[in-house]
């Protein structure tokens, strides 16, 4: 990896992950002030260390393979490479300060990221689009596998693999500071040989900020209740609510969930109605989940954040399941080790999970108010 890896720490980057610096950084066009001395923007700064950077004249685009709210996804070449391209939606000088502070903020954490279960950064480019090079995922996406294929269900080894692969990750990823905000199907790879998945997409990721983070981020099916605002925002303003790391472990959860089911969550209605459901204490149905699962799975979910568990618990007791009822297969590398489970930092965690239960009489189907806006709405 870049030396640049073995100088800069997480907290360094969410230090460096500023509008304006001082460092031999790529500037971008930008507002100049005006003769009479007016408001002015100053040209944005990439805080981008240049041995991250590329030249654009290198990188091929072939297929388009994937595309997010502001970007595209292609499969192309890096010097005779094949790899992935995540190409945002406009050219840099037109581009938004939002959208290059985030575009900043993904290449800085990405490229800092050493893990077997996140794609591997190749490098970015600043000009004259911005673009993030990656390892090019054969396998296409957890959510193609899911719903592009036969309707029925994972088998529950490979199941529950995938599941540990994304566990430990996070494990990672909040040890280091670092919430995903938006784990959910299409943003799961899986490698060639479809054994194996990979986090991608990290441009919603971020170190936590006590009162500083932004509500409604993520992808409405499978993000927390807390994230969602169920009062209007005014029009032009932002929305700031408190929330941690337990936002991704509810995520977590309904990506469990799907794993296990093959199904869409509140399938019928649309995203942002299921969201709203999830929100007024909602979840889907269990009937087809296994037994031996369901208290973890109800634990991840929790109203409450506070009551939900971390990923260390996570990990072991996804690993105890699979010991018991998925035996017939080693389990992911770097798991199992002198018959404990480790994580890929080499630290132990439980082997079980103190989860919280509920009885099946709070588990039947809750009725909760309806806005008028979303009674045209069928939910099941």
């Amino acid at each position: 990896m870049r030396e640049i890896h073995a100088a800069w720490s997480f907290n360094d980057l969410m230090e460096r992950a500023v509008p304006y610096s001082n460092h031999n950084s790529w500037k971008a066009d930008g507002l100049m002030a005006d003769n009479d001395g007016g408001d002015f923007e100053e040209p944005f700064v990439f805080d981008i260390h240049p041995s991250l950077l590329v030249d654009s004249s290198n990188v091929t685009l072939g297929r388009k393979i994937g595309k997010g709210s502001h970007s595209k996804v292609y499969e192309g070449e890096f010097e005779s490479q094949p790899v992935a391209v995540k190409v945002i939606g406009t050219r840099t000088s037109e581009a938004s300060r939002d959208l290059k502070e985030n575009f900043e903020r993904e290449v800085n954490l990405l490229s800092m990221m050493e893990h077997d279960n996140i794609v591997k950064f190749v490098g970015a480019t600043v000009e004259p689009d911005m673009m993030i090079i990656t390892e090019l995922m054969r396998g296409g996406s957890l959510q193609q596998q899911l719903w592009g294929t036969c309707p029925t269900t994972l088998d529950l080894e490979l199941s529950i693999s995938f599941a540990l692969d994304i566990s430990r990750v996070m494990e990672y990823l909040h040890g280091n500071g670092i919430i995903h905000r938006d784990l959910n199907p299409g943003n799961i790879l899986l490698t060639e040989d479809k054994k194996q998945v990979k986090l991608a997409d990290f441009g919603l990721a971020r170190g936590v900020i006590p009162g500083e983070m932004t509500s409604d981020a993520g992808t409405y099916r499978w993000m927390a209740p807390e994230l969602f605002n169920l009062e209007p925002i005014p029009k032009g303003a932002k929305s700031k609510k408190f929330y941690d790391h337990k936002a991704d472990v509810y995520s977590f959860s309904i990506l469990l969930w799907t794993l296990l089911t093959k199904k869409i969550p509140f399938r019928g209605n649309c995203s942002m109605v299921a969201a709203y459901a999830m929100a007024n204490n909602q979840r889907p149905s269990v009937d087809d989940v296994p037994s031996d699962i369901i208290p973890l799975l109800e634990s991840c979910w929790a109203a409450n954040p506070r009551d939900r568990p971390d990923f260390v618990e996570i990990t072991g007791s996804l690993t105890t399941f699979f010991h018991n009822f998925c035996s017939s297969v080693t389990p992911p590398s770097n798991m199992i080790e002198n018959g404990g489970a480790v994580n890929n930092m080499g630290s132990g965690f439980p082997r079980t999970c103190p989860v919280k239960t509920e009885s099946k009489e709070k588990r039947r189907k809750r009725r909760w108010p309806i806005p008028s806006f979303l009674k045209c709405f069928k939910f099941s």
